[in-house]
C-alpha cells in the first residue's frame, strides 16, 4: 500500500506499508529514486544499512514491534528510509503502532522531508524507552519475587511450588532477554544512523533539524547506557534464579545424603540379628528382643543428632 503525504500538491512523505516489487517499480519511476526492496534492507552489515550517495540516504533500521499476548510472536522486520531534501520514502514491512501517531504529528503543520524523517526517529527513540521501561517494570516485578522474605517460607512448606515458581521465572528472563536483543539491534543502528545523517547531510540540513538530530543522538546514547545497565540486571537475577535452584538441589542431595548415612547403622545391627546361626547368645536373653530394638533405634538417633549439633539440617 502507498501513502502519500500531503494527498495534494508535491509530496514529501511516500509511505510503502509491505509494498509488492510493482508497487515498488512505480514508486521509483514515480519519484525518480531508487528504493531497495527487503531482500536488501535485511542486510545486517553497517555498509548495507546506512549509504549515501548523490545526496541521498538509504538507511536500514531493524524494528520489533511488540504484540500483546494472543497477537502472534515478536518478528523483526526493516524499516527503511531514502531521504532527500525534498522527499522521505519510507518503506516497512509489519504494521507499528507508532505510525499512526506520526501520521497525525506531520498533519499538524507544513514541514520537510528531513524534518517529517526527524519526527519518526523521535517516535522510534520514544518507542524503544517505552520499551525500556516496560523491561525495568518486569525486572523489578521478578527481583522482588526472588528475593521476597516469604520466598523461605514458601521453600520449606511448599518445595513444588517453590521449583515451578523459579522454572518460571526462569522462562521469563529469557523472554525479557529476548525482547531486550531486538531493542539493542534498533538502538545500536539508530546511535549509527544520527551521526551519519549529520555529517553527509550537512550542506543542506537546516540548523533546527541539525541541532535534532544532536538531541536524538544523545537519546539514543542514553537508552544504549540504560540498556546495558538492564542487561546487567537481567543477567544478575538469571544468577540469582539459577543460584536458588541449585541451593534447592543441593538441599535435596544433602537430606538424601543424612539419611542415607542415619539408615546405615540400624540396618547393620538388623542385619547382624537377622543372621540364622545355631549359636547367638542374644536369642536366649529374656530381654533380647527389646535390646536389639533400642540399640537399632539409637544407632539410628545418635547420627542424627551429631548431623543438628553441626547444623547440617
Amino acid at each position: 500500500m502507498i501513502t502519500v503525504y500531503p494527498e495534494t500538491g508535491k509530496p514529501l512523505w511516500v509511505d510503502l506499508h509491505d509494498p509488492s516489487p510493482e508497487e515498488i517499480a512505480r514508486a521509483c519511476n514515480d519519484y525518480g529514486l531508487e528504493i531497495p526492496p527487503r531482500e536488501q534492507l535485511d542486510e545486517i552489515e553497517f555498509s548495507s544499512r546506512l549509504q549515501y550517495e548523490d545526496n541521498v540516504f538509504k538507511i536500514s533500521v531493524p524494528v520489533t514491534p511488540h504484540r500483546k499476548p494472543g497477537e502472534g510472536e515478536d518478528e523483526t522486520s526493516p524499516l527503511g528510509f531514502v531521504l532527500t531534501k525534498d522527499i522521505l520514502v519510507t518503506i516497512r514491512f509489519t504494521h507499528l503502532h507508532t505510525f499512526q501517531a506520526i501520521m497525525e504529528r506531520v498533519k499538524r503543520r507544513e514541514r520537510s522531508a528531513p524534518d517529517i524523517f526527524l519526527v519518526i526517529v523521535e517516535a522510534l527513540i520514544d518507542y524503544g524507552a517505552d520499551r525500556l521501561e516496560e523491561l525495568r517494570s518486569e525486572a523489578l516485578t521478578i527481583s522482588r519475587r526472588i528475593f521476597h522474605q516469604e520466598l523461605q517460607a514458601m521453600r520449606q512448606h511448599n518445595v513444588a511450588r517453590f521449583s515451578r515458581m523459579l522454572r518460571d521465572t526462569l522462562v521469563e528472563i529469557g523472554d525479557m532477554g529476548e525482547r531486550m536483543s531486538y531493542i539493542r539491534d534498533t538502538l545500536l543502528v539508530m546511535q549509527r544512523a544520527m551521526p551519519f545523517v549529520s555529517e553527509h547531510g550537512d550542506g543542506w540540513l537546516e540548523p533546527l533539524v541539525k541541532a535534532r538530530l544532536k538531541m536524538a543522538a544523545d537519546d539514543v546514547q542514553s537508552l544504549n547506557e540504560y540498556e546495558v545497565h538492564l542487561t546487567d540486571k537481567l543477567q544478575f537475577l538469571l544468577d540469582a534464579a539459577l543460584g536458588f535452584i541449585s541451593t534447592e538441589q543441593n538441599e535435596l542431595f544433602k537430606v538424601m545424603t543424612i539419611w542415607s548415612i542415619v539408615g546405615i547403622p540400624p540396618v547393620l545391627f538388623a542385619g547382624i540379628w537377622g543372621m540364622n546361626f545355631h549359636v547367638m547368645p542374644e536369642l536366649s536373653w529374656p530381654l533380647g528382643y527389646p535390646m536389639a530394638l533400642a540399640t537399632i533405634v539409637i544407632s539410628g538417633v545418635l547420627p542424627l543428632m551429631w548431623f543438628k549439633h553441626r547444623g547440617w539440617w
